[in-house]
This record gives C-alpha cells, structure tokens and sequence, in this order.
C-alpha cells in the first residue's frame, strides 16, 4: 500500500495517529499495543499512537507508562480525572500530527488489524471511512438492539446513511476534524460533521470481537445520554444560522392551536350551551399561547445569540469547497 497523501501543501511527517482512550483497561494495554504495533509495523508511512489515560484507577496508569519507555512512537496522555470518552478523543486529536487518525477502543474489541483496510478507503479517495460492526460480539437487549434503533434514528434525521455511528474505530483525513469541537458524545456524529462540510464519507464492515477482560463502561442510560446529543445535532444541521425559523414554527403552530381551542370552546358554548368551566379547553387555549410565545421569543434570543457568535469568532455560515475564476478578474 502506498503512504496517504494529505492534501495540504506541507505534508506532516507522521502519516498516521492512532487515538486510543483508555479507563480502567490495566489487562487489555499490553496484548491491545502488541496487535496495534503488528498492524502499524507493516505500513510504509511513519506512525504514532496516542494513548489518553482517561482518569483510570486501576493500574492502567503505570501500564501505560511503562510502554511509552519502551517505544518511541507511544504517547501517552493522563487526565487528572475520568472527563469520557469524546474529552479523551479531543485531547487525542489535539496531541496528534498525522495526516490520517484512526481512533479506536482500547477494550481490544476493535481488530487493529483492520486499520490498513481503513487506510486503502482513505486513499481511495474517502475523508471519513466508518467502522460497521456488521457481526457486532455485544449483548442483543442491552448493546445490540439500542444501538439498531439509535442508529436508523440517526440516519433518518440527519440524512448521513450508516450502519453503526457508535463505532469508535473510524478513519479521517485530518483536514475534516481541524474546526470540529467536540462535547458530550458528539464524537460519534463525527461523519455527520464532514458530510456538513461536503466531506466524502463511507463505511467498512470490520471486525468486532467479544470482551475478553476488564468491564464494559456503557449502559442503556447511554441512549438518553446519545438522544440529547442527537437533538442538539438536529439542532446545529436545521437552525444555527436561522434559529428564528426553527423556534418560530413551533410557536406560529402552538398559537394556531390556541385560537382553534379557544374558538371551539366558544362555539360549545353558544352552539350546544357547555360552559367554559366545563371543558379544559381554555386552559388548554392559555398554555398554548404562552408557549407559543415563549417558543418566539426563544428564536429571538437565539438569532442575537447566534450572530454573535459568527462575528465574535469570525466564522461564516457556509463552507467553500473551491474557486474558478480568471486570474485577472481576481480582486486584490
């Protein structure tokens, strides 16, 4: 396989950085950075591999330094506490110099061996290559089934089709993370920020294995953890730059539907003789209309909030992906 060529003008040195966060994975470190040096070992670009210790306490910390003596291509990075997994991510991205990143989990049940596969999409001509645990090793109730469900929500919603958007193992050319911050557990809605910004995306079925050590850190309250994250995703995709628009439509319809109660509480009224007192429509009316108007004036707030943020950060609401023109008619 031939090295990925970035597409900036000055190519970084290291072609590739492996992000891996780490809590709590004493037993899995050492056999984890034997199958990632095997995978690495046989590329033709330089490699790195960043390790962030996310706050463990379990003797991952003394394990993970102990190989960073060993080799020099081991970075290791400790946070004085557990922060999760997209922080670990972000400081991993932040740490890293490759032209290519594959972060991956540290649980082993990502196959590092599957990392040159990722590479051959990449130099295929992909930005992103998602991991798809097509033959995933997890439990069907509380891992597997959640995961379907959150995943074809996912797609649905935001229009990006894939698989299996929790899937830790991925590839990015590094251009596509430069302006991404990430929160909460956006790091899984990566791919969804590169098609945003016209980025090429794909997927890979790769190799899924079962936990062999250590405890698995995740749990059904993930999903309310990832359907919070996905709202304020629709959010970010449907109404940064015209917030007005989205909350104006919700309070335009609570207040259509204020008018409609009210109105058909009158025509009880004097039509079929039900007093007002009788019927939860006018209170129904009242909420209504003030929600409506809580959902306008919420707009408002966002739309200052959100043109301020634009030109504080010197930010435009729109993403170039390339110019052609004469050179003459060219402005200085």
């Amino acid at each position: 396989m031939t090295p990925v060529p970035p597409s900036s003008a000055t190519a970084p040195e290291i072609g590739l950085s492996v992000l891996i966060p780490i809590y709590n994975e004493k037993d899995n470190i050492g056999p984890l950075w034997q199958q990632v040096s095997a995978a690495i070992d046989g590329l033709p670009i330089r490699s790195e591999v960043i390790f962030v210790n996310d706050g463990s306490r379990d003797g991952s910390t003394q394990a993970l330094d102990a190989l960073a003596a060993l080799d020099d291509r081991i970075i290791v990075v400790h946070f004085r506490r557990n922060y999760g997994q997209t922080a670990a991510l972000m400081a991993a991205i932040e740490v890293s110099q490759g032209a290519v990143l594959v972060p991956m989990d540290g649980d082993l049940q990502n196959d590092p061996a599957d990392i040159p596969r990722l590479l051959e999409q990449i130099e295929a001509g992909y930005d992103v290559v998602s991991g798809w645990r097509k033959q995933r090793q997890d439990k069907a109730i509380s891992r597997r089934l959640p995961s379907i469900i959150a995943n074809r929500l996912v797609s649905s919603l935001m229009g990006v089709k894939l698989h299996d958007f929790g899937c830790t193992m991925k590839a990015y050319r590094r251009e596509t993370l430069e302006d991404v911050r990430l929160y909460g557990e956006m790091h899984r809605f990566i791919p969804i920020y590169a098609a945003w910004q016209g980025g090429k995306v794909t997927e890979l079925a790769i190799n899924h294995r079962p936990r062999n050590a250590g405890v698995s850190k995740y749990g059904l309250t993930r999903i309310i953890r990832v359907l919070l994250d996905l709202l304020v995703l629709v959010f970010l995709d449907r109404a940064l730059d015209r917030p007005i628009q989205f909350f104006g439509k919700f309070g335009l319809v609570s207040i259509a539907a204020a008018f409609l109660s009210i109105g058909w509480a009158l025509v009880l009224k004097y039509g079929f003789g039900v007093s007002l007192i009788q019927t939860p429509l006018p209170l129904l009316a009242g909420t209504l209309g003030l929600s409506g108007v809580v959902f306008m004036l919420m707009g408002v707030l966002a739309e200052i909030q959100v043109r301020t943020y634009f030109e504080t950060q010197n930010k435009r609401p729109y993403a170039i992906r390339s110019r052609s023109d004469r050179p003459a008619a060219r402005r200085p």
